[in-house]
Order: C-alpha cells, then sequence, then structure tokens
C-alpha cells in the first residue's frame, strides 16, 4: 500500500514539510515508511495502531475531527511514530498521526490531559497470545519507574 499524506501543519521537528508519502514496508503488516515527499532523507516509521496496540484508544477534539473532516472514528486511521534503538523499539503514544483515510488529510495530536506515554516499549506478546498478527506486539511504558 502506497499512500499520499497531507498534514495540517507541518509534524513536530520537520517544519516545512507538510506532504508525505506512506509507503507499507513489504512483509512487516502495519508497518510503514513515512517519507518526505520534498526531501528524500526525511523518513519515519510509524504503525498502525489497529494492527499492534488493539487497546489503544486515543480521543481527540471535535475540532481536530472537523480540521480533518471526520464525520466518524471509522474514518480515521491512527499511527504512531516508532523510535528503534539498541535496546528495543518504543512507540509515542502520546502524539499519534491521526489520518483521514479517505483523503490522506493528516495531522500528529499532542493528547494533552490523556494518559499515554511519549516512549512505550514495543514488545512481543506471550506465544500462547499470538493468535493473529494484530495481536504480536504489546507496549510497556519505558519511562515509568518500576
Amino acid at each position: 500500500m502506497t499512500a499520499t499524506l497531507s498534514f495540517l501543519s507541518p509534524p513536530p521537528g520537520l517544519a516545512p514539510l507538510t506532504d508525505f508519502q506512506l509507503r507499507e514496508i513489504t512483509g512487516a503488516t502495519g508497518l510503514f515508511a513515512l517519507q518526505s515527499a520534498v526531501d528524500e532523507h526525511t523518513r519515519l516509521f510509524v504503525l498502525d495502531a489497529s494492527v499492534y496496540l488493539p487497546d489503544y484508544a486515543p480521543v481527540i477534539s471535535d475540532e481536530h475531527a472537523r480540521a480533518l473532516d471526520l464525520a466518524g472514528p471509522d474514518q480515521a486511521m491512527v499511527l504512531v511514530v516508532t523510535n528503534p534503538g539498541e535496546t528495543g523499539t518504543t512507540v509515542n503514544l502520546m502524539a499519534p498521526i491521526v489520518v483521514n483515510a479517505g483523503t490522506g488529510r493528516c495531522a500528529q495530536i499532542i493528547l494533552d490531559g490523556q494518559d499515554w506515554p511519549l516512549r512505550a516499549e514495543l514488545t512481543p506478546r506471550a506465544e500462547s497470545q499470538q493468535d493473529s498478527p494484530a495481536h504480536d506486539s504489546t507496549v510497556r511504558d519505558s519511562t515509568a519507574q518500576e
């Protein structure tokens, strides 16, 4: 799958870029490269939250929904930015990218007042829980004190 995405405003740290290509990574359902349409060296990896994080349910404001022309949640695709590292991969649940799946309009929305971590560790689930590709990972807040 390849889609053109247009951010309402540049994602944090990527100004002035607003136009991107979303390309699925072959062999990794729900994992995408989000690459700038203008600067081929600017790329992020994002996960489809519905595939990897089925319990993730961020709430966006009516204002954001209107700006994205979303009539309901079924029109939205929620992507989370991944941060691969030497000791594992984290995902940003505090600022998902919400996409109007029909138009490609999108925004990275900071979820103020919601209890989602900035760096949630993406870990494999126990083998007994791996019934489908949609349930092969779980997250843990890597910023929490243990």
